[in-house]
């Protein structure tokens, strides 16, 4: 793929005030600032595409979306993953229908073009008899993400050949997001990827994860229920990790002094024992964890997004991508991990607690895609849609902790996630290429915050 530029640049730093924690409503609804993330983000980011469990075998493919583009993702015959658009270079129709399974080649079903693993065109119908042979077959192939890589059994892609690597893009606090998902065992996605569209910005969907100020209001009924506690929904002792290029981690964390009684709690057998269960925590005991993850990442449980839009929810046993349909509307895919070691009940427990709680059926998320909806709608009115949006939450009054590479800001419930994001998607909207968001974007804070 081509370089990715900045045509017609919208100056996005009049909508987001990091000074006074406020960001211009505008930004949820304007189609033209909605073109532009498409390419300034998801064109030039590294975008997570599948789980390798999903594609084990030469053959086996998935479709996923680098923003609005569908892309195939197919392990070929020498076992290497590839990450191809969609679109048969003669007509741009799609030459692959089906979401998941496996295939010996692509067809395109308009003109029987007929395209291998790799991506070389193969086959084309009438080639020495109305082309006279006389195709530059060689060149046209499927188009080719710019980038593959993989993290921990995690693909990504690319469509920027001067995308930094994979690694540097991800940072600590990106690694650490999926290494608290990997380190549990060797994990497999669940087949059925649950998917539904709302009627709200992406970015709406993706900052109420940070936000722990909404469920004691929001999801109420799930409380009163009896489908969930207060306390889960509500914890006051709060962990935001924030690391470069709009990555971060928010929600609930654990003391050092908790996280030595849990230590101690699950030593020798008994950690064996304490791993017993679908939600077990016991695996944070092990050296081995505690030297993957840190010693401020082996206390964190909340909630991490990868940049753009990857959320991973529910201690790590659900993933999900916020998938732009334009700028009022959003598709969410939820993705399902489990041990591939866990017991057939410990698997049911876990799949049962998916679909209750997030995707299309879930308690919690009928109750944000609500709010999403309604807070996308205020941002097209003429008045409503210019006042802004309020996240100056704890603004000033907290300060970062840090040991070694880590940092964290350890306080009540905050809005540092929500800003930081905004903060960061105004740098991405801005940089002219890689180079230019590599020279500006902000480091990770320090001090005051």
């Amino acid at each position: 793929m081509g370089k990715t530029g900045n045509k017609n640049v919208i100056a996005t730093d009049r909508y987001v005030d990091t000074e006074n924690g406020t960001v211009n409503r505008r930004i949820f609804s304007d189609p033209d600032i909605y073109q532009q993330e498409m390419r300034q983000i998801f064109a030039r980011s590294w975008n997570f595409m599948c789980h390798t469990s999903q594609i084990p075998d030469p053959g086996s493919y998935f479709l996923n979306s680098i923003g609005e583009d569908q892309v195939i993702i197919v392990r070929d015959r020498e076992g290497e993953v590839n990450v191809f658009l969609n679109s048969c270079p003669h007509r741009g129709n799609t030459v692959c229908r089906a979401e998941q399974g496996k295939t010996s080649s692509f067809f395109c079903s308009y003109h029987g073009w007929n395209f291998d693993l790799d991506g070389r065109l193969l086959a084309v119908p009438g080639l020495d008899k109305y082309y006279e042979n006389d195709l530059d077959i060689d060149n046209l192939g499927l188009a080719r993400a710019a980038q593959v890589d993989i993290y921990r059994g995690f693909v990504f892609a690319t469509l920027d050949p001067e995308a930094i690597p994979l690694v540097d893009f991800l940072g600590w606090v990106g690694r650490l997001s999926i290494d608290l998902v990997a380190e549990r065992g060797e994990m497999e996605v669940v087949d059925g990827i649950q998917k539904n569209r709302i009627q709200c910005n992406w970015k709406l969907a993706v900052d109420n994860l940070f936000d722990w100020y909404h469920p004691k209001v929001s999801h109420l009924s799930a409380i009163r229920a009896g489908a969930i506690t207060e306390e889960s929904l509500f914890p006051m002792d709060q962990m935001v990790i924030l690391g470069e290029y709009g990555h971060g981690i928010g929600g609930p964390g654990v003391s050092v002094d908790r996280q030595a009684q849990m230590d101690a709690k699950y030593q020798g057998p008994r950690r064996d024992e304490g791993n017993r269960g679908a939600f077990s925590n016991a695996w944070r005991a092990s050296d081995k964890a505690k030297e993957q993850l840190g010693s401020i990442g082996i206390r964190s449980r909340g909630h991490p997004n990868l940049f753009p839009n990857v959320w991973v929810a529910l201690g790590g046993n659900q993933l999900c991508l916020r998938i732009p349909k334009g700028p009022l509307e959003t598709e969410l895919w939820w993705f399902t991990l489990v041990e591939k070691s866990m017991s057939a009940e410990e698997r049911r427990e876990v799949v049962q607690a998916a679909i209750h709680f997030f995707g299309p059926a879930g308690l919690l998320e009928q109750d944000d895609g609500e709010n999403w909806i309604h807070s996308t709608r205020t941002s097209r009115g003429t008045v409503t849609g210019e006042r802004a949006s309020n996240f100056s939450m704890r603004q000033g009054h907290d300060t970062v902790y840090q040991d070694g590479e880590q940092k964290s800001i350890e306080t009540v419930v905050n809005e540092h996630g929500q800003l930081w994001t905004y903060r960061c998607w105004e740098e991405w909207m801005r940089a002219k290429d890689w180079d230019d968001l590599v020279r500006n974007h902000s480091p990770e804070p320090t001090g005051k915050i």
